[in-house]
């Protein structure tokens, strides 16, 4: 049998494992995740409010209950085994480990507390593994810097009243820490103008209707133009005034030149074609995009790992986030699985190697304890019981409580 392994355990990974199994049937395919648990964007960077959304993850499940594929969780490239060594025991590897890191803004007073890139703010209000709270005191005015979707999603999940998270994932002492901030006023910033906004239709849309929140656009901003984006926009600036407890601002053509602030952020500072402006802020998450992570002797050039069509090497290739940056959604992940599966399909012979069987040595050896898809089953059904006040999952966080339940027996 052809021997490949996938690394990462989000859409592009399960997809491409849906379709290598549909077009080798000769092949065996292991998925390895860093993380005890999978799914990976859809778990920990898909709003915690958008259920549906997330919904994909019962597809990317039943891929993985699949018995020609084995789940390896807890199981880090780089650490627990080598890139190097999963080259001379599969006869293809693929990374799929996504976009991981922020973008930095390179501008003074980024290492203040108060400012957070979006990565650290989004892996905290979905409980991942990894993240820390950050710095909330005393928060009435925030900035938001970017104009995607990320930083539509920050603006709802601090806008939204406590009750409008029942059946959503959101852990409790995130929203009672958010509920706690005296929040008056969020800024959405981008340095291109309102046509180049990279926010859905349906996104956007859901902002205006927030009960709590009063949508508006600053400025002279340029809103002439028939996409779905610029006319929910000017719904925004023609709709009639009412009572809300938080101004919503969209600032189009500003671009951050510092943040202010000594013990803590104060404002943040921004240029235009015509003079500079300061917001007042206690927070201000950046939202400008991520970046792949390196992996061993594979290393990323300008946020993506350099290929050709999904190849970077002789037996190793790349798909996703990682392949193409951080564009697309979810979606768009199935059809360039399915692409670089017929490519895998014509290059990579069946060489006869170890496999499976390497890896699992390897990790015996070793000692390393991993999560198989039973493992993850177990550690879903405790998720699902423990979940309380309405919401319709208890995301364990710690590590250690997460490998204990997947070991019940």
């Amino acid at each position: 049998m052809r021997q490949i392994a996938i690394v990462g355990s989000g859409p592009s990974g399960c997809y491409l494992a849906d379709q290598l199994l549909r077009l080798l049937p000769d092949s065996s395919v292991d998925v390895i995740e860093r993380l005890p648990v999978p799914f990976g964007l859809v778990r920990y960077g898909v709003a915690p409010d958008h259920q549906g959304t997330k919904a994909v993850s019962r597809v990317l499940d039943r891929i993985l209950s699949s018995p020609r594929i084995t789940f390896f969780g807890n199981v880090e490239v780089g650490k627990d085994v080598l890139l190097e060594q999963l080259l001379a025991w599969y006869d293809a590897v693929v990374l799929a480990t996504g976009a991981c890191r922020d973008r930095k803004l390179g501008i003074p007073g980024e290492d203040l507390p108060g400012v957070v890139a979006s990565i650290s703010f989004v892996n905290w209000y979905n409980s991942h593994p990894e993240s820390l709270a950050p710095v909330l005191t005393d928060v009435s005015s925030v900035v938001i810097i970017g104009n995607g979707n990320v930083a539509i999603d920050v603006a709802r999940i601090l806008a939204r009243a406590p009750q409008d998270f029942t059946g959503s994932d959101l852990p409790l002492e995130v929203a009672t820490l958010l509920s706690a901030q005296p929040l008056k006023e969020i800024h959405i910033v981008g340095r291109r103008g309102p046509a180049d906004a990279k926010f859905t239709e349906h996104e956007l849309a859901e902002l205006g209707a927030l009960e709590r929140v009063l949508p508006q656009v600053e400025g002279d901003a340029d809103l002439s133009g028939d996409t779905p984006v610029l006319r929910i926009l000017r719904g925004f600036q023609s709709q009639r005034p009412r009572s809300a407890p938080i101004s919503l601002q969209f600032h189009f053509s500003m671009t951050p030149i510092g943040f202010v602030g000594s013990s803590r952020l104060r404002a943040v500072r921004f240029k235009s074609a015509h003079a500079e402006y300061a917001l007042p802020a206690q927070l201000a998450v950046a939202c400008i995009g991520y970046q792949a992570g390196a992996c061993c002797s594979a290393l990323p050039v300008d946020g993506i790992f350099p290929n050709e069509q999904g190849r970077i090497r002789n037996g190793l290739y790349v798909v996703g986030w990682a392949k193409r940056g951080s564009t697309g959604t979810i979606p768009a992940n199935r059809s360039e699985a399915q692409q670089l599966a017929q490519r895998i399909a014509k290059e990579v012979p069946d060489s006869g190697r170890s496999g499976r069987v390497g890896l699992t040595d390897h990790l015996r050896v070793n000692g390393r304890q991993y999560v198989d898809y039973a493992g993850w089953k177990r550690i879903d059904t405790a998720e699902v019981a423990r979940a309380i006040d309405g919401r319709c999952r208890f995301k364990l966080k710690s590590i250690r409580e997460i490998l204990e339940v997947a070991t019940e027996r």
